[in-house]
């Protein structure tokens, strides 16, 4: 793509305009950018105001799935301690009867005991998953400003040295 110029790049994108950059088309077009001549490179950082929304908007789709999926895993952490507290309140009233055997006693902690270690359980769980969520908007984060960068060097390596920009 040495010479290409940027309808070229286009035809190559199989996109009409640079605002159809698709997120799709984003990996290849970064990909691309080495090769490009530094004359198409400059021309195409004109566009970076449209590729810097895309970024954007890759992070905000990113963020909102985030949100919506912390909002679901709540959702489903109240309900189980919920569940796990009424069942801790009913083993509480059984142990109050005082019509109840030592072995009956026995189960009926070993049961809260069991309770309490489910909901330890869940908790590490959940933590676990909010966790590898945070990792996953992270990189999202990195992967827009890798390929920012990867766009912008390509003006940063045409204009090199003596300031000349050379066709590559």
């Amino acid at each position: 793509m040495g010479n290409t110029n940027d309808e070229a790049v286009k035809r190559k994108l199989g996109i009409p305009d640079w605002r159809n950059l698709s997120k799709d088309k984003v990996l290849k077009f970064a990909a691309a950018m080495p090769e490009m001549a530094t004359e198409v490179r400059l021309k195409l950082i004109e566009q970076f105001p449209a590729f810097k929304d895309l970024g954007k908007a890759n992070i905000d789709a990113v963020t909102e799935a985030h949100k919506s999926t912390l909002a679901a895993n709540e959702n489903s952490q109240n309900h189980f301690y919920k569940a796990s507290q009424d069942q801790r309140d009913a083993l509480q009233a059984d142990l109050g009867r005082d019509d109840l055997s030592e072995a009956q006693r026995e189960s009926l902690h070993d049961r809260l005991e069991r309770n309490v270690g489910r909901v330890s359980e869940k908790d590490s769980e959940s933590k676990q998953f909010l966790g590898a969520g945070m990792k996953v908007v992270a990189a999202a984060g990195v992967a827009v400003v890798v390929l920012s960068v990867a766009f912008v060097g390509g003006k940063v390596d045409g204009a090199r040295d003596d300031g000349s920009e050379d066709s590559q």
